[in-house]
């Protein structure tokens, strides 16, 4: 299995490969998410470590459970051959109906087949007021192209 565009990285493929990423995590679909990852990929999301697809899919399963009506915006930041940093943004509510906006950062490292094989991601939660939402297009679904990413605003 494949998933282009492959490394080495240009500006272009590294924004597509972001844009694919978060597409694929705001369809909330942890099977189709963990098909972008090796079979083997080691992450690191928050204080939790783990390895390979299954993993993957018993850790995103929970975690959309928890946080519903997720939506998400993740930017390019830095790339090289085989790797890509992004900063990202995400809304979502808990089960009382708190609002929170997590802000984070991701490290990505692929295989020459265009998989992740490496994942760390930093994050950190701000509650926040319902009317400060931003992230208000329907969810599951992918961020309309009229919306745009974070640009130079980082919170």
């Amino acid at each position: 299995m494949s998933r282009p565009p492959f490394p080495p990285f240009t500006r272009e493929t590294a924004a597509q490969k972001a844009r694919m990423a978060e597409d694929g995590w705001n369809s909330r679909d942890p099977v189709k998410v963990s098909l972008a990852y090796t079979e083997d990929s080691t992450w690191r999301n928050r204080g939790e470590f783990f390895q390979g697809r299954p993993a993957i899919v018993e850790f995103l399963t929970r975690k959309w459970a928890k946080e519903h009506e997720y939506r998400l915006i993740k930017d390019l930041w830095a790339f090289t051959d085989n790797r890509i940093a992004v900063r990202f943004q995400y809304e979502w509510h808990d089960d009382a109906g708190t609002w929170h906006r997590s802000y984070g950062n991701e490290q990505w490292e692929f295989d020459e087949a265009g998989l992740m094989r490496r994942r760390e991601a930093s994050i950190n939660d701000v509650v926040i007021a319902e009317r400060d939402r931003r992230f208000l297009w329907p969810a599951p679904g992918p961020r309309p192209a009229d919306i745009p990413g974070l640009g130079t605003d980082p919170f």
